[in-house]
């Protein structure tokens, strides 16, 4: 994915041909509150893999009318068609709405978005309310709370797991950083996309979760990659071996979603987790130890393998492609 707001506005496309799908929806007088935040207009920005799908979870199930942004027209065009009006810019979607969805890659982006050139939090805003779905980092994540706080926005944490799937499905899961009042409010939005709204605590808890449970997830791919990897050079079928785990004591999920659907099929789609996200996250969690001066040790093996896998153009590879060096004589 391309850095968020990286051409200059000039270039962003018409959204004549979205706003005439769209139409003239009637939303007259619905509102909800969150917090000290009453809202009756929703934005979007981000609408890549998961962005898309939650958005039109969101306005086909909220009851709000919701505007949407993203540096390319193709997803504004399909989602217009529930419903989802087109903004010309960040600018003019925060002069327009009171909460935004935030659904990019990488602190950077996110920064950008809010403080950026075309950021949302800008003066002249009417933004009260941020809702960064990504995986950002603890740090980042603060500071762009404390950031937004002097500009009278309200920060929430709310990282995603379980998913393309999850996101087609309006079945993801949330983790939850922000003021008790303010996630309770935000429940109702939040369980258009999800089936599971987990609330961890204050800012930034939600963040320290999510990495968590990415580096877990990370380390178990690991572990299924080696095991197979070993297995296979000792003459032993890698199906059998995945089918006895799944009958034992190591049996999990991602031994049958990574492991028997991508490891065991040699597939690793570039529309998946990528190798590079992958290491962005493994990153955080080492970071996340660091700060708590805890012993990281598989952390920093699965970190290992993924800069050896990015070392090996495997970048833009579904991450699980890194059993191809784990495969290798050494």
């Amino acid at each position: 994915m391309l850095d968020f707001l990286e051409y200059p506005e000039t270039t962003y496309p018409s959204c004549a041909a979205a706003r005439a799908l769209t139409g003239d929806k009637n939303f007259s007088n619905m509102n909800i509150r969150i917090g000290d935040v009453s809202v009756d207009r929703l934005g979007f920005i981000g609408l890549g893999v998961m962005g898309e799908n939650m958005c039109r979870h969101l306005a086909s199930k909220a009851g709000l009318p919701v505007i949407g942004f993203d540096i390319r027209q193709e997803p504004l065009e399909r989602l217009a068609t529930y419903g989802v009006q087109c903004a010309e810019s960040a600018t003019d979607l925060a002069a327009r709405v009171q909460t935004v969805f935030l659904c990019l890659a990488s602190d950077k982006q996110v920064e950008q978005a809010c403080f950026g050139t075309d950021g949302i939090a800008r003066p002249g805003s009417s933004v009260k309310l941020v809702v960064d779905c990504g995986t950002t980092s603890v740090a980042t994540t603060r500071e762009l709370s404390a950031r937004t706080r002097e500009q009278g926005i309200i920060w929430v944490d709310a990282p995603i797991a379980r998913g393309r799937q999850g996101a087609r499905d309006g079945t993801l899961s949330f983790m939850v950083g922000a003021r008790r009042d303010v996630f309770d409010g935000l429940v109702p939005l939040l369980s258009t996309m999800g089936t599971d709204i987990i609330y961890c605590g204050d800012v930034s808890s939600g963040q320290i979760v999510k990495i968590l449970n990415n580096k877990v997830v990370l380390q178990q791919v690991h572990a299924l990659a080696e095991a197979l990897a070993i297995g296979r050079n000792l003459g032993v079928d890698g199906r059998l071996l995945f089918d006895a785990f799944a009958k034992g004591s190591a049996d999990c999920k991602a031994l049958h979603a990574q492991g028997m659907n991508h490891l065991l099929t040699d597939s690793y789609p570039p529309q998946a987790f990528s190798t590079e996200y992958a290491r962005k996250d493994i990153g955080h969690a080492i970071r996340l130890a660091e700060a708590a001066e805890t012993d990281a040790a598989l952390a920093l093996a699965t970190c290992d393998l993924l800069d050896r896998s990015l070392e090996a153009g495997y970048k833009d590879d579904y991450y699980p492609i890194f059993i191809k060096l784990l495969e290798q004589p050494r």
